[in-house]
């Protein structure tokens, strides 16, 4: 069964981790599926890590669907207008835009400190720039361009992808702000889309076994507790064929709340829960 053959989805960010996850669950139910991000190979990845487009857009194709790369710096606006310029192109239409591109964790490198647990008063400013940059402006204006095509068809749904410190205190002043500017920006979009058919919502992972999370040690004490990538782009799934996802317009949902609504599980089979476990 592919519910979603025939559709076409656009995931920023995909070249590992969350957006990787969310790109390979569209492809198991048939979707054609654009990753965009600026590891295209190996040699231009920006961070010491497994993953790049090609490999995203294989696992798409691989598991039903279609996978189409393409490199974007998601900080140039030209580049962003690009790209959707082309899917229109190839495809004539854009069903999903899954904003998941974000810079923060590079903000922290950059910053010089040892973790992201760090006062506001003890970082550059320029941490707050860098981290709103990509992932609120940049889903700002890649919401534009999708809304734009989405009113046109009277359809469409966009799925920022933000965490629940966007809700409470998390790490930082700059990363919680930037969180919940991300559901802001879902409520008001859904307010302003709603009349065209167009839903958006803000989506919550809890801690996701990302490959950054997993090169420390710490981390992988917390692996029971976790969620997977692929766990995430299940619950991105199970809202994309949702015949009544315009009820959710609006709304900041958790994944693990949509996992009991819907019946889902992790790759493992499990649901997993708000408290930690063990």
């Amino acid at each position: 069964m592919q519910p979603l053959h025939g559709k076409v989805a656009l995931v920023t960010g995909a070249s590992r981790g969350v957006g990787k996850g969310i790109a390979h669950a569209l492809g198991a139910t048939g979707a054609t599926v654009y990753v965009t991000g600026r590891t295209e190979h190996g040699e231009d990845a920006t961070v010491p890590l497994p993953g790049t487009l090609h490999d995203t857009a294989a696992l798409v194709t691989s598991a039903g669907g279609v996978g189409i790369p393409l490199r974007c710096d998601h900080r140039e606006d030209a580049q962003v207008q690009a790209l959707f310029q082309r899917i229109m192109a190839e495809q004539g239409r854009l069903d999903l835009l899954v904003n998941n591109a974000w810079e923060g964790y590079q903000a922290k490198q950059r910053s010089g400190k040892s973790g992201f647990k760090t006062a506001f008063w003890k970082l550059p400013p320029a941490f707050w720039d860098t981290m709103h940059t990509v992932g609120v402006r940049s889903h700002y204006v890649a919401s534009v361009h999708a809304a734009a095509i989405m009113v046109q068809q009277t359809s469409g749904f966009i799925i920022h992808m933000s965490a629940m410190a966007g809700q409470s205190y998390s790490d930082n002043v700059a990363y919680g702000v930037s969180k919940a500017a991300v559901n802001r920006m879902a409520v008001d979009m859904a307010h302003e889309l709603r009349s065209s058919n167009v839903a958006v919502v803000s989506l919550c992972p809890f801690m996701v076994a990302t490959e950054m999370l997993m090169a420390r040690r710490k981390s992988k004490q917390l692996l029971p507790w976790m969620e997977t990538p692929l766990f995430v782009g299940r619950a991105v799934v199970a809202l994309a064929t949702d015949p009544q996802i315009m009820q959710k317009t609006g709304g900041v949902l958790m994944t693990r709340s949509l996992a009991a609504e819907y019946g889902f599980t992790d790759v493992d089979g499990h649901q997993p829960k708000w408290e930690q476990q063990g």
